[in-house]
This record gives structure tokens, C-alpha cells and sequence, in this order.
């Protein structure tokens, strides 16, 4: 029988490297899979790089990863807020690599990881200092530049509740990132609110079916 639930966020962070390449879904709170982080925070892997829309909210999950120290280099779109205080320590004292994506093209380049797309041409951050050193072209009188796939090693994303085959549905705007995350990369790891019998969720509505899902976790 197949079932890809695990017993608990521990279980569903096992094998996490150093040096890994971890997506970790959300925008701000909303479809944070801050269990999961705490997980990866105790699990002790370092020397992270971490693709995410932001650089954490106040002192928990991502920022507490960040306030660990674990996370060599970030990858967003949007690295300070009111409440970025861990982010910006790091970055002032230089402890912490930063990587600025325009937020369409961060999610692009993630989703072109997981269609198989070598690369691609955009209008975005085109004669900006986000498009320096970039390869350019124009077209139809528009200048683009080029843009490469982010692949992972690791996705840590929330839904709202999955089977035990990894099919997965989410909450209004908690959907954010996790899917093209789950997506991305060669694991991908689902905190859901409830883990349901298999059936119960409508095929029409699953939005991550579970081929792209290897662990699910119910916290």
C-alpha cells in the first residue's frame, strides 16, 4: 500500500545535507510551513542556500532558521519588512549572501525547473542593476534578458489537507509558492492540517497531485 505519511516534521526532514538547496513556501505567514522549518532547525543542517519569497517575519520559522545561522545564502524577492530584524543583522555584518529575483520572475524561474525549461527570455529587470551581467536580447523593439531554472534539493510547503498518496489542496492565498515548489525539486515535503482517506478529496479540486509530493506530514 502506498503512503507517503510520515509520523512526524522530523520524519519528513530525514537527509537533509549540508549545503542543500531548500525552497520553503509562503508569503509572509500565509502557507508558511513553519513546522517543518523548526524541523529543519533542529535536524541541524548548515551552510544552506534557501529560495523563498522573503528573508523571514520577526524571530520564527524561517528567521529563526536564519537566526541559527544555518543558511549560507537566500534567494527572494522581497528580503526586508517592518519585522526583518534577523535578515538585516546578517546581512549588515555580512554573514549572509543575498540574491534579489523580481517576485514574477522568481516564480518563473522556479516553475521553469519543473517544466524542464532550460531557459527563458523576460522583459523584467531589463536595464536594471538585477539585470547587469545578464545575457539580453531584444525583442519586438523590447529588451529581455536571460533567466535560468532554480532547481532544489528540498521544497517545504503547507497545504490545507492531503491523502497518503501526496495529492494536495490548499487555502485561498496559503497557496502561494507550494506549487510550483513542489515542482522543483527532487523532494518535496507537504505540511497539511489534516491528512484525509484516500477518495475523499475531489479529483477536480487536488491542485499538487502526489507524483510531485514524496512526504506528507499532518502538523
Amino acid at each position: 500500500m502506498i503512503s507517503k505519511v510520515v509520523e512526524s516534521a522530523a520524519a519528513a526532514v530525514l537527509g537533509i545535507e549540508d549545503g542543500a538547496t531548500i525552497m520553503i513556501g509562503g508569503f509572509g505567514l500565509a502557507g508558511l510551513p513553519v513546522a517543518l522549518v523548526d524541523a529543519v532547525i533542529d535536524q541541524g543542517a548548515r551552510d544552506l542556500t534557501i529560495v523563498s519569497n522573503n528573508a523571514g517575519n520577526g524571530d520564527t520559522g524561517l528567521a529563526a532558521l536564519l537566526k541559527a545561522k544555518r543558511v549560507r545564502k537566500i534567494i527572494c524577492s522581497y528580503p526586508r519588512q517592518t519585522d526583518s530584524y534577523v535578515f538585516d543583522a546578517l546581512y549588515r555584518a555580512g554573514e549572509i549572501e543575498l540574491e534579489v529575483v523580481p517576485q514574477g520572475n522568481l516564480v518563473e524561474r522556479i516553475r521553469a525547473a519543473g517544466a524542464g525549461i532550460a531557459a527563458f527570455y523576460t522583459p523584467t529587470a531589463a536595464g536594471t542593476t538585477l539585470g547587469d551581467d545578464k545575457e539580453s536580447r531584444t525583442f519586438d523593439g523590447r529588451q529581455c534578458i536571460l533567466e535560468f531554472p532554480i532547481h532544489a534539493d528540498v521544497a517545504l510547503i503547507k497545504a490545507f489537507k492531503g491523502d497518503r498518496w501526496g495529492n494536495l489542496v490548499y487555502r485561498k492565498t496559503a497557496r502561494n509558492f507550494g506549487p510550483v515548489m513542489a515542482t522543483a525539486a527532487r523532494c518535496a515535503v507537504a505540511q497539511v492540517e489534516e491528512v484525509v482517506e484516500l477518495g475523499t478529496l475531489d479529483p477536480e479540486s487536488i491542485v499538487t497531485p502526489g507524483i510531485f509530493v514524496s512526504r506528507v506530514v499532518a502538523a
